[in-house]
């Protein structure tokens, strides 16, 4: 029987906490850019599009440096945070969240985004003409059909935040318990004697939980397209 192992269940524990929320956290905005980038038109549309992809096309370690000089301690962002409200984001699993959640954006916001586009637009005129405003329609209209988008950003989300190690390991370092999530855990393992079974043993774990992520949103993405096509 496989049965997991402290170290094991610490990591698994950690990612899917520092996953979800990365996911939560970064919902709402990935809504709002999907929507800007889908239905709007103005100027600096394509820098604010590339800014918002920036993320799948640099190294995660520049992302975690960058994400280090805002939000470190010190940092531009961070320095406020710490000294106004008291939170630090540096070295914890808060910051973790953050590093997941900047990176896995982009696959987010180009999931709705393509969702959006694919929704019928007379529909939502017609939801107008019958005195419905802008926040009703979007909400009532709009977000359900393209919720097997919505679905599927957030799945594709939580699955990236799960693999992230790069911008992880530079912005928040490798803390046992704190900011040690499965792929960290997996590089730990590989540093020392004798961590190649449990390596070993984790990469499975991730492999598993990757392909059971996509299975699920899948299969929740053709369920919710039935449902709303009748």
């Amino acid at each position: 029987m496989f049965t997991l192992t402290p170290l094991e269940v610490e990591a698994l524990r950690l990612s899917l906490w520092v996953s979800g929320w990365a996911v939560v956290a970064s919902l709402p905005c990935g809504v709002f850019c999907a929507w800007l980038l889908a239905r709007r038109q103005f100027p600096g549309k394509s820098l604010v599009d590339g800014v918002i992809h920036l993320p799948l096309v640099l190294p995660p370690v520049v992302v975690g440096y960058a994400l280090l000089v805002l939000f470190g301690r010190r940092g531009v962002i961070g320095a406020w945070l710490y000294d106004v409200l008291g939170i630090t984001l540096a070295f914890n699993w808060k910051g973790a969240a953050l590093a997941s959640a900047v990176i896995s954006f982009p696959l987010m916001v180009r999931a709705i985004r393509l969702s959006l586009e694919n929704v019928d637009q007379g529909i939502e005129a017609a939801a107008a003409t019958l005195g419905a405003g802008p926040f009703r329609v979007f909400f009532t209209v709009t977000l359900p059909l393209a919720m097997p988008g919505v679905l599927a950003g957030i799945i594709l989300a939580f699955a990236r935040s799960l693999s992230e190690f790069g911008a992880t390991i530079t912005f928040v370092s490798n803390i046992p318990g704190e900011t040690r999530t499965l792929p960290l855990a997996l590089y730990a393992l590989t540093q020392v004697p004798g961590g190649e079974a449990p390596a070993f043993r984790l990469c499975v774990i991730s492999v598993l939980i990757a392909l059971a992520t996509l299975v699920i949103s899948d299969a929740l993405s053709r369920r919710i397209d039935r449902r709303l096509r009748g």
